[in-house]
């Protein structure tokens, strides 16, 4: 065996000895920490394959790697992708290093793999707090991929000297720790697309040896794009400023224009600078066999609702909700989907409908305000001002913090006549707020400025929507029934999936399911926490946040238990929880903003995020 080889796997060997006391901790020399969700489909693979193209140097594996990669040889799982290296003296190809990691997400989706995108990947790492551009080192994507519940680690290198690319490739097994061969293909760098496909086909053929496709089939489901529009869609992808970015994209659209990734991408620019305008051509290009379409028709009905088009938002997002039930009941309901869906029935006067929406998302979503504040706007229009009250103060219960639910429910009090509750209210949220925290607001069963008002999603897990999507179209092709890989990890996913749903019991049931056979399991600890105190169950919660944290440390379980501890009464033990989430991941917002909360002393009268249950 190499001896660098065998200097990587003591690597991965030592770090997967240390994962029940990993911290996250700031980067490294050669890497560093994050936290993430998926793409797509469903599966996996690994491994070397023999050359697989004439013009192509290709690494060979040797029978003591195969020895590694002889034991869970399953082709099933989710691929967390980072960015190749650029090793080479050219900077001018740096965008190649982001280039390599997209279209290895390309592959393997188009391939039917499951997989986390590069937009999941930076807002795990802006989340801890760590530089996009830091590298991590392979004992920390080790790590990173246990805590996102992926299954392999895809990572390499790339160097061009002049005349020749040469690719290498290389996929980290998360459990059992295993680094595979590396990969190797090397030709003009015009062909950069051939030589990644080619990779890709050996990774997933090379680790199954009843891999269907040859490499022929595998390379025909593969777009193969000019260079120039691959070039200037990564461009446009990193881009920092929106100018910049939508230029780019441009660019890419026009030199391919039936290439759906920079279209879609096209659009996500022109959403996100609220031009629904030119945003909607650019998403009406997104086939429906495309995985990016979901999220496309979720932007669709965003863009309608803004375009006070509610008849056509409400057909968008009742579609969107079709397609993740995949036809079977109960599926899963999106909280998001479901508010959208409400604001554009109400539009219509469907007030009862959009009321059964909204308490379906509140239900779902016990620490989301956005809800209750709906149905508070929908009881107005009816002229119900005790009801609009009621909800308004739930809203304020879930988040102390936001004016606009405390000037609405003193408004509400006003209009159903209780003015000493409604006195009463005004100095409390003067108390906290200031004078200028609490404006007046003047209530009108027919006041367009209602519409105004209303909180509509604009943003929705895109990873969770996809896996969702896949887990819709497994019962529709299993009658409703989840059958087939039923390890642990499946187990985890399906836990995560129903607690999403609001599926409590089910959730429950599949986190015990995965103890059972990974007593150590953190993840699973957490979802039962999370479930107990859901139920408003703390001191069951506080167990199970601590089982978590003993398998392994995290700055989200602390923050979390920081959460429980506030819920019961307990300051103190809240305070010494965020400072040490924080002392893990320094930049974690939720942890900042707890912190910030503490010290400003709303302990007392203000009830942690939850609200009543």
């Amino acid at each position: 065996m190499p001896r660098s080889y065998i200097h990587e796997f003591l690597i991965v060997f030592v770090a997967s000895l240390l994962f029940r006391t990993w911290n996250l901790c700031s980067p490294q020399n050669t890497q560093a920490p994050p936290n993430a969700s998926p793409s797509s489909r469903s599966s996996s693979g690994a491994g070397a394959g023999a050359s697989s193209g004439a013009g192509t140097k290709s690494g060979a594996s040797t029978t003591s790697d195969a020895a590694t990669t002889g034991k869970n040889n399953s082709s099933h799982g989710i691929y967390l992708v980072f960015p190749f290296q650029n090793s080479g003296p050219s900077s001018r190809l740096d965008w190649l290093s982001e280039g390599l990691e997209e279209l290895t997400i390309q592959g393997l989706s188009s391939a039917g793999e499951q997989v986390y995108s590069h937009s999941w990947r930076l807002g795990e790492l802006e989340r801890y707090g760590i530089p996009t551009t830091a590298k991590l080192s392979r004992a920390t994507m080790l790590h990173v991929a246990e805590d996102l519940d992926a299954d392999f680690v895809v990572f390499g290198s790339f160097n061009f000297d002049g005349k020749n690319l040469t690719i290498d490739s290389r996929l980290l097994r998360v459990n059992p720790a295993a680094l595979l061969p590396p990969l190797h293909e090397s030709g003009p760098l015009e062909t950069v697309m051939d030589l990644h496909t080619r990779l890709t086909w050996r990774m997933l053929s090379g680790n199954d040896p009843a891999y269907p496709l040859s490499l022929t089939e595998f390379s025909q489901m593969h777009k193969t794009v000019r260079l120039d529009a691959f070039e200037h869609y990564v461009r446009g992808l990193i881009a920092n400023e929106d100018e910049t970015r939508v230029r780019e994209l441009r660019e890419a659209v026009r030199l391919e224009p039936e290439w759906v990734e920079p279209n879609y991408a096209l659009g996500e620019a022109y959403f996100t600078k609220r031009d629904c305008v030119l945003a909607l051509p650019s998403y009406a290009k997104v086939p429906k066999t495309h995985d990016r379409y979901l999220e496309a028709l979720f932007s669709i009905g965003v863009c309608r609702l803004s375009m006070n088009q509610p008849d056509q938002a409400e057909e968008a997002f009742a579609t969107l909700q079709i397609l993740l039930r995949g036809g079977s009941a109960p599926g899963v309901d999106f909280p998001e989907v479901l508010n959208n869906l409400a604001i554009a029935k109400a539009r219509q006067n469907k007030f009862a409908a959009a009321q059964e929406d909204l308490k379906r998302a509140s239900a779902l979503d016990p620490d989301e305000d956005d809800y209750p504040f709906n149905l508070g706007l929908i009881a107005i229009q009816q002229g119900d001002f005790n009801g609009a009250a009621a909800q308004f103060r739930e809203a304020s219960h879930r988040e102390p913090d936001i004016p606009e639910d405390r000037s609405l429910l003193v408004a509400a009090l006003e209009k159903a006549g209780k003015q000493e509750e409604a006195d009463q209210e005004r100095n409390a949220a003067l108390e906290a707020f200031g004078p200028n925290g609490v404006t007046t607001t003047h209530l009108d069963a027919k006041n367009e400025s209602l519409t105004r008002i209303q909180r509509v999603t604009t943003e929705i897990d895109p990873e969770t929507l996809r896996y969702e999507m896949a887990s819709a179209e497994a019962r529709a092709a299993t009658g409703g029934t989840q059958e087939g890989r039923d390890t642990p990890a499946t187990h985890l996913r399906r836990a995560r999936q129903e607690l999403s749903g609001g599926q409590l019991d089910a959730a429950e049931r599949e986190y015990h399911v995965t103890l059972a056979t990974d007593k150590g399991n953190a993840a699973a600890h957490l979802g039962l926490g999370e479930i107990a105190r859901r139920q408003g169950r703390l001191d069951d919660a506080v167990k199970e946040l601590l089982a978590s944290l003993e398998a392994r440390d995290s700055a989200v379980v602390r923050t979390t238990l920081a959460r429980v501890y506030l819920e019961q009464k307990k300051p103190a033990f809240a305070r010494a929880e965020v400072e040490r989430a924080l002392k893990l991941a320094p930049n974690y917002t939720e942890a900042k903003q707890l912190l910030e909360h503490l010290q400003n002393g709303k302990t007392a009268e203000v009830p942690p995020k939850g609200g009543p249950q």
